[in-house]
């Protein structure tokens, strides 16, 4: 820390854990006048996530300076030799994470409606934002294979399902030939995420709705992101007036914006057309499904993993359903 020149040196370190898995741990650090979150794979973790903490850090010390809500980069360290393993410190969101609501919105978007929506809109604002960085000049080539992305989306996950099947999945077949079809013709790299979504945010206190920080970058990438906006709007329910949305998911989306609305809303700030989201919809759901096939394959006797089964074939149906049912046209 001292040689990252952070603040309050000589000063003692107060620490505390704040969450964690199997990916990483996240710790509140504080030092004098420093306060941050420092960021580090588990001791048990594999070797690549070393790789992975580099790369998030690579990441998100290209946002600052944007208007992109992201965490600051305060300090990065590869030396196993400190903590075990390479870690970074980012700043500390003084905000909430819709992860620690237990379904339930914070006052006062629980009880006001109107002020709820503004979760949703400031959520697909945060990815129009992220789409529009100029990710060369922030230094990120090489980050992602940006080059006939879409020419290889089939073929790699096909790769992936034919080194784990062992079952087969009805519409596979249908979602896979239209996708090879159905490439966007307008296709303009940028800065995606790649598992967009309430849990991955952080909003201030307070009212209105204002996002803090877009956080776990560990699938970060350049490639298409409308993919983002997909992925964040693949499970949204059509019709949002249902009160039995409510207490169905860890983010409430009772009363929420429409997908359509959502829709406009990040065309108008990103500057991109969203005519062509059935295609992002259906690689998002045929994604999806053989991402969550490789969970059950290996559930065993973990009954999270079991109830995977039947979300990969409805998914990879919807997939099939949504392909021969779409108007979009190339």
């Amino acid at each position: 820390m001292d040689e990252a020149g952070l603040a309050g040196k000589g000063e003692p370190i107060e620490h505390r854990y704040v969450s964690g898995g199997t990916q990483n741990e996240i710790y509140e650090i504080r030092r004098g006048d420093l306060h941050g979150a420092l960021r580090i794979p588990p001791a048990g973790a594999p070797a690549s996530r070393d790789a992975g903490i580099l790369r998030e850090w690579r990441i998100i010390e290209a946002l600052d300076g944007t208007d992109v809500p992201h965490t600051a980069a305060l300090g990065m360290c590869e030396d196993a030799s400190v903590l075990g393993r390479s870690f970074y410190i980012m700043g500390f969101v003084d905000g909430w994470s819709p992860m620690s609501q237990h379904g339930v919105w914070p006052e006062p978007f629980n009880s006001d409606l109107e002020l709820r929506k503004g979760l949703s809109y400031q959520l697909a604002e945060g990815i129009a934002l992220l789409s529009k960085v100029d990710w060369k000049a922030r230094g990120l080539e090489g980050l992602g294979r940006p080059d006939d992305f879409h020419e290889r989306q089939v073929d790699r996950w096909t790769a992936f399902l034919n080194r784990i099947k062992k079952r087969e999945l009805p519409g596979y077949d249908v979602a896979a030939q239209w996708l090879r079809t159905h490439r966007p013709i307008d296709f303009i790299p940028g800065l995606m995420h790649g598992d967009y979504q309430f849990a991955n945010v952080m909003f201030q206190n307070g009212a209105p709705a204002k996002l803090a920080a877009i956080v776990d970058w560990e699938m970060g990438t350049v490639g298409d992101p409308k993919l983002d906006l997909a992925w964040m709007l693949q499970s949204w329910p059509e019709d949002t007036s249902s009160t039995d949305l409510i207490g169905k998911s860890y983010a409430d989306l009772y009363a929420m914006p429409t997908k359509s609305q959502l829709l406009a809303h990040y065309a108008e700030v990103s500057g991109r057309q969203v005519d062509d989201y059935d295609y992002y919809l259906i690689l998002c759901k045929f994604k999806l499904a053989i991402v969550l096939e490789q969970g059950f394959q290996r559930a065993g006797d973990d009954e999270k993993l079991l109830t995977f089964g039947p979300i990969v074939l409805s998914a990879m149906q919807e997939a099939a359903d949504l392909a021969e049912s779409t108007d979009y046209k190339r």
